[in-house]
């Protein structure tokens, strides 16, 4: 449970009062949060079962994250045995009963004790893991440090497409209402990446204050300058939606060497920035523009390594009849099998998402009832979302965890390689120009995955303007730690803010 100053539902005051008291029996550290160790003893007083309490437990922390949330609009639990407590709490008798409980609840733990999965991960961040990264230059080569921030903000959802393809009235769609900055017309509207999130009233906020926020998780893009910032904003507005998820809408990916020479910042390298951080990645496909450019095919494959992440959807499927669109569908799937290099069939959600349906008489029964259950599918993905964000987080931790182990076995290798004396340039120069069979040999050493390894030509270009012969050796304590970590730490953190009744 997390402690709230909000009214507690549909409680009264009686039961409201009654809640903290308990609330303050468990949460014997005051740190706010009752985890499944506070909470076993008390809850024993219940009487229930140990299956009816382990589905009690899964309900109220639905996101997994390893304490219990705050009561919503419910009433008080009736609960045999702790409803006991209710005719002593307030009388004299209470110290007595509290010095009566369990030795585990009267034992005081430091404020600064792990209560939750993400308070781990951040303590195993600062202590194991972002020192391998300084020492190796991961932020320079692979991903900028993580903050607190990272780790608490909200789970975000990005879509990707070609222009006019319906993004913004995609999110419009879904939010059931217009947002702050949102344009849509017929040509490239969105000419910036505009991130939509809850905010106490509705509101544009320039990107260069957003990047220096730091309850926000928005200040690795400053590394992108000064002209990226510009074509960045965020949109706030009270919605429960985003209460839960943010969206980050994105400018249209155009034809030709406009995409190239026409940005004047790296736009598939925020495109990676944002994957990353990214629970889910909405590619958007129109019916009548399932060709995929070769602009477009670049920014696909800036998500490699998030793979897992990508949905498609194909958007305003009401302007095609029945017959058409499965021709449309079996040729979108074609074109994504030649870019998407997985074994798998990618979701591909079909519906119109429009709240307009333009040619709605051509769209028969089948059809629609087909539209209306695949924007339920897809809906209950993105509410999903939420619950599977603490999973998430794990998952792209340990992720940044190898790639950290990875990074550190190259820059040492080619250390390494570098003479003692003399011919050092020289040196340097041969080892980016066969940078390749670097990698190569580091794999075989190492024993790692291919699979694994970080863009050759992105490192060969970040080597240029360094000087290898400055970069450290090879520290096998600190890869042990990291090694521990994974193999120790992170279980061991698992299984410490799992369901306590498992």
């Amino acid at each position: 449970m997390e402690s709230s100053p909000m009214p507690i539902g549909s409680c009264s005051k009686e039961q409201q009062k009654i809640y903290r008291d308990w609330f303050n029996i468990v949460d014997s550290d005051r740190d706010g949060r009752v985890t499944g160790n506070d909470a076993t003893n008390f809850f024993a007083l219940s009487k229930l079962s140990r299956q009816e309490l382990k589905q009690i437990w899964a309900i109220a922390d639905s996101k997994r994250q390893g304490f219990l949330a705050g009561l919503e609009d419910i009433g008080l639990p009736l609960m045999e045995g702790v409803d006991a407590l209710t005719t002593v709490l307030v009388s004299p008798k209470f110290q007595h009963l509290l010095n009566g409980l369990p030795q585990s609840l009267q034992k005081k733990i430091p404020a600064s004790a792990v209560t939750s999965i993400v308070d781990g991960l951040k303590r195993l961040y600062i202590e194991k893991l972002k020192p391998l990264e300084a020492t190796y230059r991961f932020n320079d080569f692979v991903s900028p440090p993580l903050t607190d921030s990272d780790f608490d903000a909200k789970p975000m959802v990005m879509l990707l497409g070609q222009y006019s393809t319906g993004k913004t009235t995609f999110i419009k769609h879904l939010l059931q209402c217009d947002y702050p900055g949102a344009h849509i017309g017929p040509e490239p509207t969105t000419d910036r990446f505009v991130v939509v999130m809850s905010g106490p009233d509705e509101r544009s906020i320039p990107g260069n204050t957003i990047a220096v926020q730091a309850d926000l998780p928005y200040g690795g893009l400053t590394t992108f300058g000064g002209a990226f910032l510009s074509k960045f904003e965020c949109s706030q507005m009270p919605h429960p939606l985003l209460d839960q998820i943010t969206f980050v809408d994105t400018p249209g990916v155009l034809s030709g060497e406009k995409q190239r020479t026409q940005r004047s910042y790296d736009f598939t390298g925020v495109i990676s920035w944002f994957a990353a951080k990214c629970d889910l990645i909405l590619l958007l496909f129109d019916p009548h523009k399932l060709d995929i450019s070769d602009e477009f095919k670049r920014v696909i494959s800036c998500l490699r390594g998030n793979d897992d992440k990508i949905r498609v959807v194909l958007i305003k499927a009401h302007q095609v009849d029945t017959q058409q669109l499965m021709r449309v569908y079996g040729a979108l799937m074609w074109s994504l099998g030649k870019v998407l290099n997985t074994p798998e069939v990618v979701r591909v959600y079909i519906g119109s998402f429009n709240d307009k349906h333009n040619n709605e008489a051509a769209i028969d029964e089948l059809g629609l009832d087909l539209f209306e259950k695949e924007q339920d599918d897809l809906l209950k993905d993105l509410l999903d979302i939420p619950r599977k964000a603490c999973d998430r987080r794990i998952n792209e931790f340990v992720k940044r965890a190898r790639a950290a182990k990875i990074n550190a076995y190259i820059i040492s290798h080619l250390k390494k390689e570098m003479p003692s004396m003399m011919g050092k340039a020289k040196a340097q120069q041969r080892l980016i120009d066969n940078l390749q069979d670097e990698f190569a040999k580091v794999q075989r050493e190492y024993h790692l995955p291919a699979g694994d390894f970080p863009s050759v030509e992105h490192y060969r270009e970040v080597l240029n303007n360094y000087s290898i012969d400055k970069f450290e050796k090879l520290k096998p304590k600190m890869i042990q730690a990291v090694d521990d970590m994974l193999g120790y730490e992170i279980p061991e953190l698992l299984k410490n803010f799992r369901n306590p009744y498992e």
